[in-house]
């Protein structure tokens, strides 16, 4: 979206911002059917005015609340872009988020971070968190081995658990699924009601038996119960050479499930051009392994999966690759402090083919660094070496570089003679063709068709990119290594992406904003920084611009980037496929560019309800955790239905284990309630009673 804020005259309060809304979004999508979305963002500013023409929208009122309006649309346009469109609902929580990240000091996700994060994808519907507090439990899960997940109903405590539970059984992270919930009402009188054990935890489990069919095929979850894949039980009760079949393995059309290819079909081999599959054979269920390499690339396989590796003494000796089982190298990882277990990398760029682009891929990554695409004014382009408006100029036919001021450049169109004043700037017209017209430095990212094109165009990219947003890093004793830094999420995958498709390695970690010196900069930085500290092959030239380049080679240029297995855990277990590629040395591209024989991805435990567990009920569940297997924990201490002087388990764990290394307690409240709207309000109501009572 284009803005173009106009602060106001000196000794007035009043503010004034215009937004453009691109072309290829239609108003409905920003404005609601019926101008409802419109209506809730009215109703949250009342103090301001918001008018709409065409595809012009304009704010007036007090600074803070048009600063408030621009950041909502903004956040607005993010989320439409990926697909996924607004909701009234949607709105007001982005609203509730941007006031109490501006009240909070600007430390923590934004909304469109909040409602893109896609967990699962089933049955015609996507599944992702709606608060912040949502998306910091499902980040929770991710990170720890065990989570609590606290509050009222109607807050997704369940569902995200299952959702995740579902994710992770998909990505062979685990091999089954455990269900469990504490049948208060039957106690030890279970075993006396008539039925099968089915039927008579069968109402207990139901809540979570609903959850499941929403984001699996019910004619599947049979199958998948028979075969112990899941698993539900009340609480009293609890006690080949193959990848998944769901793994994405790299085609020359891009990524595949592994499941879906078929005899004939071309994957990409370990020299990066397409190989054909000679044999694709179904291996039924299969316990799963999650293999992770020491840059943070991971993926899923059986045991018996074949891997082709080497140990620093085989280099030494100069021996052959060997071939090992994964279960050959379980608990052997580690040579003293070094890692054992060296994986190989491509020995050439993936070859994709070849797509046409509109622009220049060095200019186009050289205005993804340093360039103004906001499109409400000429484009422009920021740096202190003229080398590289220069080159700029040169990759942009029918433009001229026009130096303004200190390190700014601005893009005019060549006029030729019978040209029209409205003729519109070439640069601008192939922007908005890339969908990157009215981008920040936030937004920003590679278009597919550059993502996925030969290694030249990749490459130059990659190159426009460093040259004006990289730099080398001289090290001792080492090769020259390569940072990149970026505050887009976006840009920051798709540049380890193309690293990775050069057969280089990428590490990236995050700098936060607060406190970061700010250089020659004179406004504290607004966003964290992603840096990505890059690895090339030799032979794989990073930089055009003349004094990086120099100071590159200078360093020792590029070296051998390296992949070492880091840790091989249990992922549980999954229906897997083996399929036989043609290359000579039996390596093909899975995920993360990782290269494997047959890759891919113990149990994901979800006690729900918790809050009418005993103490002893609860110690005894959580002591019978086992290697690889993941805990989430939900339930509501206000509504505990224990015999009377029955304590909760869930009331007292959090005394005794808040604060333990690899546990984590998410609570949630009434502004996360995701059902009708009402039902906050009634637990609102109630905690104001119990909170009266209390005094």
């Amino acid at each position: 979206m284009t803005q173009t804020p106009i602060t106001p005259p000196a000794g007035q309060d009043e503010a004034r911002a215009h937004f453009t809304v691109p072309a290829k979004h239609p108003m409905v999508t920003v404005l609601g059917s019926g101008d409802a979305l419109l209506r809730v963002i009215e109703k949250a500013f009342p103090a301001a005015d918001i008018h709409v023409r065409g595809n012009e929208i304009s704010a007036v009122g007090t600074a803070r609340e048009v600063a408030l309006i621009q950041r909502l649309f903004d956040q607005m346009m993010l989320v439409l872009r990926t697909g996924q469109p607004m909701t009234e609902d949607a709105v007001e929580r982005s609203i509730a988020m941007l006031r109490a990240d501006e009240n909070g000091g600007g430390d923590q996700e934004t909304p469109a971070e909040v409602l893109t994060q896609n967990i699962l994808s089933s049955r015609g519907r996507t599944i992702r968190p709606k608060t912040l507090n949502q998306k910091r439990y499902v980040d929770a899960i991710d990170k720890h081995t065990i989570v609590f997940g606290i509050g009222p109903a109607g807050t997704g405590k369940t569902y995200l658990a299952m959702a995740k539970a579902v994710q992770a059984l998909q990505s062979k992270q685990v091999n089954r699924i455990i269900l469990t919930r504490p049948a208060v009402e039957a106690g030890e009188r279970l075993g006396f009601l008539p039925g099968t054990l089915y039927e008579k935890i069968d109402p207990y489990l139901r809540p979570l038996y609903d959850a499941l069919h929403d984001m699996l095929d019910p004619d599947s979850i049979p199958r998948l119960m028979a075969a112990g894949t899941i698993e539900v039980a009340p609480l009293a009760y609890m006690r080949g050479r193959a990848q998944p079949r769901f793994t994405n393995v790299l085609t020359p059309d891009g990524w595949r499930p592994i499941g879906d290819l078929r005899v004939g079909d071309l994957v990409i081999g370990s020299h990066g051009e397409p190989t054909p599959v000679l044999g694709v054979y179904p291996q039924g269920e299969k316990d799963i392994y999650r293999v992770t390499a020491q840059d943070g690339s991971w993926t899923l396989c059986c045991g018996e999966h074949l891997w082709t590796v080497r140990t620093a003494s085989d280099k030494r000796r100069d021996k052959p690759w060997r071939v090992l089982e994964t279960r050959d190298m379980i608990g052997n990882l580690r040579a003293a402090h070094a890692r054992r277990y060296e994986l190989p990398m491509l020995t050439a760029p993936v070859a994709f083919p070849e797509r046409t682009v509109p622009m220049d891929p060095y200019a186009l990554g050289l205005l993804l660094g340093d360039g103004c695409l906001t499109g409400s004014t000429t484009p422009s382009f920021a740096t202190e070496d003229h080398e590289l408006a220069q080159a700029l100029e040169a990759a942009l036919p029918g433009v001229t570089v026009r130096h303004k001021s200190g390190p700014d450049y601005v893009l005019n169109r060549v006029k030729s003679p019978g040209d029209v004043v409205t003729l519109e700037n070439p640069v601008t017209r192939i922007l908005r063709e890339l969908d990157l017209v009215g981008s920040r430095s936030c937004s920003k990212f590679v278009p597919d068709d550059y993502l996925y094109n030969t290694a030249e165009v990749r490459l130059a990219v990659l190159q426009g990119l460093l040259d004006s947003d990289g730099g080398p890093v001289a090290q001792t004793d080492r090769t020259c290594r390569v940072q990149y830094s970026t505050t887009s999420i976006v840009l920051r995958d798709d540049v380890i992406a193309l690293v990775q498709s050069l057969g280089g390695v990428a590490y990236t970690r995050r700098r936060p904003a607060e406190g970061r010196e700010q250089g020659s900069a004179l406004a504290a930085h607004r966003r964290d920084a992603h840096v990505v500290d890059i690895r090339l092959p030799e032979g794989i030239e990073p930089f055009r611009l003349t004094r990086k380049r120099d100071k590159y080679h200078a360093a020792g240029g590029g070296g051998r980037p390296m992949r070492f297995i880091d840790s091989i855990e249990p992922a549980g277990r999954e229906e897997a496929v083996c399929i036989q590629v043609a290359a000579e040395d039996s390596l093909y591209v899975t995920q993360d560019y990782l290269l494997t024989h047959n890759t891919l991805n113990d149990a994901f435990i979800i006690l729900d309800e918790a809050q009418n567990t005993s103490a002893e009920q609860m110690k005894m569940f959580l002591t019978r955790l086992g290697f690889d297997s993941k805990i989430v924990i939900t339930g509501d201490v206000t509504q505990v239905d224990l015999p009377g002087g029955t304590k909760s388990g869930l009331r007292e764990v959090q005394q005794i284990l808040e604060g333990v290394e690899d546990i984590h307690f998410s609570r949630l409240t009434s502004h996360d309630v995701v059902r009708h709207k009402l039902v906050g309000r009634i637990v609102d109501a109630y905690e104001q009673h119990d909170s009266r009572d209390g005094k």
